[in-house]
């Protein structure tokens, strides 16, 4: 973490789970545990059902509400989808883009997840963009090509005063929903990378200001090595941020110097 250039973020991701009483039962529980320091942004990405109760019951605790995705047009014959619009007027301030379940099972492409990105960026929504690789594409050697080549179409024409406020997750898909995590210097390998991408396309004031998160299975055990490496910028957590006990000890190890 570098706190001097960019927010410190960690982002709980609660997938197809919690009913509203669900939601409800699990503010109850992480208030009064919730650490007191404001080191680092907290933000929960609910169901779009689960949206404007979460922004009433977490409002008292600062935790800040998102989306998990959204469409990349403003309206139209889409049953079942939502817009960004409509994300942030039910009170959300982030959106997360192109997580490689919507690329696995709704076939969202390196393009609809560029379209996706102006869309919440034209809504007044921040962006959390998931890239990362498979476990072929590790072993090939490929990582960093395919990783840059996800960043570069996600940014593809964002102006650089909206890249600055733009989260990145990488997320590499052998470590989501696996319980296998890349290793603290693995990922801070790829967080660089992604840094650098970044640079070379904006210059170096805006890539010092992008927080870049890391989203493969991070736990309450290995959060603070991971969130050691000078490019982790917080976390994207997926199961973890089911359970009150655990999703807190990620965010104190994110508050600690």
């Amino acid at each position: 973490m570098n706190r001097r250039y960019r927010k410190t973020i960690i982002a709980g991701n609660w997938k197809m789970n919690n009913t509203l009483s669900q939601t409800k039962t699990f503010a109850e529980e992480i208030k009064p545990i919730m650490p007191k320091g404001k080191w680092c942004n907290v933000v929960l990405c609910v169901p779009a059902t689960n949206i404007q109760s979460a922004v009433r019951l977490f409002k008292d605790c600062h935790i800040a509400i998102g989306a998990e995705t959204c469409h990349e047009l403003d309206h139209g014959a889409y049953t079942g989808e939502i817009t960004a619009a409509m994300i942030k007027e039910a009170g959300a301030k982030y959106v997360i883009i192109g997580h490689s379940e919507r690329r696995q099972y709704y076939n969202e492409t390196d393009f609809t997840v560029n379209k996706k990105v102006h869309a919440a960026i034209e809504a007044g929504l921040i962006p959390i963009i998931c890239v990362g690789e498979s476990l072929e594409q590790r072993e090939l050697g490929v990582t960093m090509e395919l990783i840059a080549y996800q960043v570069k179409c996600a940014l593809a024409d964002v102006a650089p005063e909206k890249v600055r406020h733009i989260v990145i997750a990488y997320e590499p898909l052998w470590a989501i929903g696996t319980g296998k995590t890349a290793t603290a210097e693995q990922a801070g390998e790829v967080c660089q990378a992604i840094r650098t991408v970044i640079r070379k396309q904006y210059g170096a004031h805006v890539a010092r200001s992008v927080t870049i998160q890391y989203g493969g299975s991070m736990n309450a055990k290995n959060a603070e090595e991971l969130l050691a490496q000078p490019d982790v910028d917080g976390g994207l957590i997926g199961g973890a941020a089911l359970k009150p006990a655990d999703f807190v000890k990620i965010i104190e190890a994110a508050n600690q110097e």
